[in-house]
């Protein structure tokens, strides 16, 4: 098995991109372009960062370890954010997925009282390569059948799972749109409302939650509101070609611990 560092070298290499920040509600609010390089130093020991971002002074990282708020997958993807809920303050975390010349990273901030304040999409390319771009997801992009595995890798170290996943995704004759996960022996159906990119799941008014489709090939889910003694997710999906899709699920305890992060690659059939 890789090193959590082993798997952040593969995400070395200059990537071209923007920051793309948008509402809760789904609203584009900025569009600013982007360079994040990823270089080696000390023989791998340290890793320099350097985020550019048009109009803005360089930020300039380096470091050589990683903190228990950051996993990194087997393929580079990785996640970082808060390890723990806690009343009155703010909160949030990123999800990064890659798929070979392309990284997609999402950002999802909270507010003191537990609602989403701000989402930036950061898709990028390795500078120097040809980059395919995927459309912003519709609906209907969605419905049909995948087929997949999770991936699940935990905060405290111990060794990753692997469960078989089927989704169903579809409309009723409402118009409802109803989903159902299979993984392991567990099935679990829910439904939403569609208002135009917001599919709103609001079946628990204790655990609603909200998915936004979004441009290059994206899509955020996450709780309308991150409550104390509540277990929640946060979620974002890549549909990287009309019959591929990856998800990673970055899942909080009903404690408000991060507890783990899971990977699903899936295949429309």
């Amino acid at each position: 098995m890789t090193s959590q560092w082993e798997r952040l070298l593969l995400n070395l290499g200059a990537w071209e991109g923007s920051f793309i920040r948008f509402s809760p509600q789904g609203e584009l609010l900025a569009d600013v372009k982007s360079v994040v390089s990823l270089e080696k130093l000390n023989n791998n020991q340290t890793i320099r960062q350097i985020v550019s971002r048009q109009g803005q002074e360089d930020l300039v990282l380096e470091y050589s370890s990683l903190g228990k708020s950051t996993l990194f997958l087997e393929n580079g993807a990785f996640s970082q954010g808060s390890i723990q809920l806690a009343p009155f303050s703010e909160f949030g975390a990123e999800l990064g997925l890659i798929h070979e010349n392309r990284r997609l990273r999402l950002v999802q901030l909270f507010d003191k009282n537990g609602q989403l304040s701000q989402l930036t999409l950061i898709p990028e390319h390795l500078a120097g390569t040809e980059t395919t771009s995927s459309p912003t997801v519709q609906v209907n992009d969605l419905l049909g059948e995948w087929r997949g595995e999770a991936i699940t890798s935990y905060t405290d170290l111990r060794s990753p799972t692997t469960t078989p996943t089927t989704l169903k995704l579809e409309l009723d004759a409402a118009g409802r749109f109803v989903q159902t996960l299979s993984f392991g022996q567990n099935t679990i159906t829910s439904s939403a409302t569609i208002k135009g990119s917001i599919i709103h799941f609001d079946q628990d008014p204790q655990k609603q939650m909200q998915v936004l489709l979004l441009p290059h090939g994206a899509s955020a889910t996450f709780p309308l509101k991150v409550n104390l003694r509540q277990s929640f997710i946060l979620e974002v999906g890549w549909l990287i070609k009309p019959n591929l899709r990856q998800r990673m699920i970055r899942s909080y305890s009903d404690k408000g611990e991060w507890v783990s992060l899971t990977l699903v690659t899936e295949e429309k059939v």
